[in-house]
């Protein structure tokens, strides 16, 4: 007879159900009993877990930052110059809106869903976004002056957040292809954006 999971086997498979739920049909249209149900435990084991359902997103917006960050460290380890890095993870984007399971950025939806700049899903969901942005301005600093990396990181961001959009209407080859046309421009100019 196999042995049961162990607990906190049971609390990642209570984050990762949690997260295909949430990613599907949105934070607050996701009740904790469905969670439950699709996870199969018990409301006690839930609730040992995750004593209210905001510390579960929390955790959840955690886990996909996580992974999110392990895929993008795997793409830019190559050697290749900072505008090829940055040219890697718009590609990435290019993937992910062409995949079956894509279904908009979870982190635009938390902040979206926690309007409230205080709260814990809002500050999880605005941490991730400052994090790529720090990252994008990482890899152009090895190119350029730190001001100028920082303000084109930023246009950068604002680029990849309005192609999710777009891809989440339907129409992401085109928006990424054009957000990635519109950073190549603003990567080579010779100022900042303005």
């Amino acid at each position: 007879m196999p042995s049961p999971p162990a607990s906190s086997d049971k609390r990642q498979h209570i984050i990762e159900t949690a997260y295909s739920l949430f990613k599907r049909a949105g934070f607050h249209a996701t009740g904790i009993d469905r969670i439950i149900a699709e996870a199969k435990v018990a409301k006690m084991t839930m609730y040992r877990h995750f004593p209210n359902k905001d510390g579960l997103i929390v955790e959840v917006l955690n886990y996909r930052a996580k992974r999110f960050d392990r895929q993008l460290d795997r793409l830019v380890a190559k050697p290749m110059n900072p505008e090829r890095k940055i040219e890697t993870i718009f590609g990435w984007y290019k993937g992910w809106f062409r995949s079956a399971d894509f279904h908009g950025c979870l982190f635009a939806h938390a902040l979206a869903e926690f309007g409230d700049p205080a709260h814990p899903v809002f500050q999880v969901a605005s941490k991730q976004k400052n994090t790529l942005k720090q990252r994008l301005r990482q890899i152009l600093e090895d190119a350029m002056p730190n001001h100028r990396a920082e303000s084109i990181a930023a246009a950068l961001l604002m680029l990849i957040e309005g192609a999710t959009l777009m891809a989440e209407m339907g129409q992401g080859d085109a928006a990424i292809r054009s957000a990635w046309k519109a950073a190549a421009m603003i990567i080579a100019s010779p100022g900042p954006p303005r």
